[in-house]
């Protein structure tokens, strides 16, 4: 199944192992990274920013570790 940025909620209803549910995650955060280019402008880049919070914050749902790491990393970035 194909999911939006809006409905990426429903990701942890579906019937999937925790490991799946984390790899649709990801690969959403992949697919958002991969449609922006050196031509994205500033608002761009914050909404691709914001929306990868939004997945790492559901990832530290499943597995807490993993998503509080990945939420470190991008505070670190700042």
């Amino acid at each position: 199944m194909e999911y939006k940025i809006d409905d990426i909620e429903k990701v942890l209803d579906e019937n999937l192992s925790d490991t799946q549910k984390i790899d649709v995650l990801l690969e959403m955060d992949a697919k958002i990274y991969c449609n922006l280019g050196s031509d994205s402008n500033k608002t761009e880049l914050e909404l691709a920013k914001k929306n990868s919070r939004k997945l790492y914050t559901l990832i530290k749902k499943i597995d807490f570790d993993m998503g509080d790491s990945f939420l470190k990393l991008m505070d670190k970035k700042k």
